[in-house]
């Protein structure tokens, strides 16, 4: 999945949270919930190999979507 649609499904999760309401949050307040999620994301990610194995890093790919949330 590109990074602009990531951002946009997890933009959308937070708009709308199943909680048996028909409430929806509003958009600022579901964007930081978004941002928060994808730094804990990026904060977990191996930022280094030091046993240097195959360790497949999605560090970019987060980063772009992180950006692509704040452009929303």
């Amino acid at each position: 999945m590109e990074a602009k649609e990531k951002a946009e499904q997890l933009l959308l999760k937070f708009l709308k949270i199943d909680n048996n309401t028909k409430e929806w949050f509003n958009k600022y307040m579901a964007k930081q919930c978004a941002l928060i999620s994808v730094q804990e994301i990026i904060n977990a990610n191996p930022h280094s190999n030091p046993l240097n194995t195959d360790v497949y890093s999605t560090m970019a790919y987060w980063l772009e979507v992180k950006n692509e949330i704040e452009k929303l």
